[in-house]
């Protein structure tokens, strides 16, 4: 064996084997250590033998800090052109207005453009008791420029809806209270969820005789966020424009954000 490792060859031959080893190691090392990472605590892995399931239920209460809706300019003329200027001067003057207003540029955004034709049906005459039929003639055509507008000044959303209107805005809908950004209110109800889940858990576990060890499993749903105020603020023409003419007065309210939790527990 010593004769082996003799020479050049057996210098190349050790320090191969040599390689091997710190690979073989370190192959070792990686494998050991990935599996301690998996395992958060000791007997993390063994399937739990006695389990209690509870449910909780949280609610959040807070008023909205921001309102949106939607408005469109409707032009309808003999050509596509002329349809397209006049919605054009409609809709500049609406955007004109609400950055008077003071709504920020980027909270204003095109949401639908649209050209269509419009024909009316003409009955044609009959002649020798024959009545052809009728046919569709062309009228012209449709402009409809619809924008969405976010309002982060909730008190000013009734001015602005009459606002939007006296510029030229021939429908105005959609409008909604919500919250700009929901995670906080969203989390405090899962949080009074589970609280809720863990106080039954404790509950029942005094009744049965038993500890509670750990949590096994945990799933959430029904977490969203209604929105209690939703209004068409004005149809198109005729009468309904004078509702336009004044703001509407609105009521913000509260958003109610909920969470129902199922938590699993571990019992010995």
């Amino acid at each position: 064996m010593n004769g082996l490792f003799d020479g050049v060859s057996g210098d190349r031959l050790r320090k191969f084997i040599l390689i091997i080893a710190g690979l073989l190691i370190a192959f070792l090392a990686v494998q050991v250590l990935a599996g301690l990472m998996g395992l958060r605590y000791i007997g993390a892995g063994i399937a739990p033998g006695n389990t209690i399931s509870v449910s909780g239920y949280g609610e959040a209460l807070a008023v909205p800090d921001i309102a949106t809706f939607s408005f469109s300019v409707v032009s309808e003329k003999a050509t596509v052109a002329a349809a397209q200027a006049d919605a054009t001067t409609k809709a500049n003057a609406t955007l004109a207005y609400l950055k008077g207003a003071g709504v920020d540029e980027k909270d204003i955004q095109t949401s639908d453009y649209s050209v269509n034709p419009q024909y009316d049906y003409v009955q044609k005459a009959c002649v020798g008791g024959y009545c052809p039929g009728g046919e569709q003639v062309l009228r012209g055509y449709q402009v409809r420029q619809t924008t969405t507008v976010k309002v982060r000044d909730t008190e000013m959303a009734g001015d602005l809806l009459g606002g939007v209107g006296q510029k030229g805005a021939t429908e105005v809908s959609g409008l909604q209270f919500t919250f700009d950004d929901p995670d906080q209110l969203e989390d405090e109800a899962r949080e009074e969820a589970i609280a809720d889940a863990k106080a039954k858990a404790n509950e029942l576990a005094k009744q049965l005789g038993v500890s509670v060890v750990r949590v096994v499993s945990f799933s959430e749903s029904g977490s969203g966020m209604p929105m209690p105020y939703k209004v068409e603020a004005f149809g198109r023409g005729g009468a309904d424009m004078a509702v336009a003419q004044s703001a509407p007065e609105i009521s913000v309210g509260q958003n109610k954000v909920t969470s129902s939790v199922s938590v699993t527990y571990e019992i010995r």
